[in-house]
């Protein structure tokens, strides 16, 4: 079953009930599946030969966003300021390429390579080279050949992609695996279809990102396996200034909007895994709203704004690079911005540090 049928998880994913119970065949099925494809890889058959540098692949066992992309930007930007040279690929959700990779920049089409991708172009003011293709491994022998300097390469997603070989972190290598984890947790733990998980909770990973309010003892009653022996960094995010969509030098603070507009006069409108998070942050600056709720990736129209009857239209900044042909003055763009902690930031230079553990294979 294709994840694009769930770009809107369903209410019964959160707890368990009859629904739920129902469909939990098929997700033993999809469990049996996985182990198999896992047992192919463990044996080695087909493997391909991994990336000259290392790859950090942040991504999620969720369907739908977590908030994996400000973390690419966050991650990208630390390591640049530490002395790397960081490269970073992406499948490009809703790109049109579909026979090679395609780098992009912050002017690209969305509608071409993606929406995210677009804006951690934009985010970063294209320093560092972008490319997009379902087939990972194409694209970091795209942007290696482009790019030669990349001394490492950052994964926006593609825990799930077995074609992309790494040498994880946990076994001795440079590779690092993120798992990211919003304040939703993982919902009733069942697999797809009769849950939000792609893959077990129990799955290996090098850490878990947390990124919202978490609760570390238990989630939705049951035992948060996230948290036994593992390590996890906290994410701080931020609200940015925001900025209005059609002149973006044109800024007002948070405080502002919070104190010259009524509520009902302000609608909030999100596009994003979670879109309830972005309303929450709003809410905590004090800025209450009428809020709309889109599935994840959805395109936007000048006639989807007029028809919104607001004084002041907030949006996100993922959302923003899909409305070029908006001309609407009533729309503002909220950036947000994540944080890396030292610890965090030291963890990664000790493990990309380590020796290519590959240089010395007989």
């Amino acid at each position: 079953m294709s994840l694009s049928f769930f770009r809107k998880a369903p209410k019964f994913w959160e707890r368990r009930g009859p629904t739920s119970i129902i469909l939990w065949p098929l997700s033993w099925i999809h469990g049996c599946v996985l182990r198999a494809r896992k047992l192919i890889q463990d044996l080695g058959i087909g493997k391909q030969k991994s990336a000259p540098v290392p790859i950090i692949i942040v991504g999620n066992i969720r369907v739908g966003g977590t908030g994996k992309t400000p973390i690419v930007i966050a991650l990208a930007e630390r390591l640049s300021q530490l002395g790397w040279k960081p490269g970073i690929i992406s499948r490009g959700y809703g790109s049109t390429s579909k026979t090679s990779p395609q780098q992009v920049r912050s002017d690209s089409d969305p509608t071409q390579v993606g929406d995210e991708p677009v804006l951690i172009a934009k985010r970063t003011h294209d320093q560092f080279p972008i490319w997009v293709f379902p087939k990972r491994n194409q694209s970091i022998r795209a942007l290696l050949k482009h790019s030669p300097d990349v001394n490492v390469i950052i994964s926006d997603d593609g825990l799930q992609h077995r074609g992309l070989v790494r040498w994880p972190a946990r076994e001795g290598g440079r590779d690092i695996e993120f798992v990211v984890r919003d304040a939703r947790g993982e919902g009733n733990r069942f697999l797809l279809p009769a849950g939000p998980l792609r893959e077990p909770a129990t799955r290996e990973r090098d850490a878990t990102l947390l990124t919202g309010k978490q609760e570390p003892n238990k989630t939705n009653g049951l035992r948060d396996e996230y948290f036994l022996g593992r390590r996890a960094f906290t994410m701080t995010g931020e609200l940015d200034t925001p900025y209005q969509l059609i002149n973006p030098s044109n800024t007002q603070t948070l405080d502002s909007i919070a104190n010259n507009y009524l509520p009902n006069k302000i609608t909030a409108v999100a596009a994003l895994g979670n879109p309830q998070g972005f309303f929450d942050d709003l809410l905590k600056h004090g800025i209450g709203s009428k809020c709309i709720s889109l599935p994840d990736h959805a395109t936007f129209t000048a006639e989807f704004f007029s028809a919104i009857n607001a004084s002041l239209i907030l949006i996100t900044e993922k959302d923003a690079v899909k409305c070029a042909g908006v001309s609407d003055e009533r729309i503002w763009v909220v950036p947000m911005s994540l944080r890396i902690s030292d610890s965090l930031a030291e963890w990664l230079q000790s493990i990309l540090q380590r020796p290519d553990p590959n240089r010395y294979t007989l």
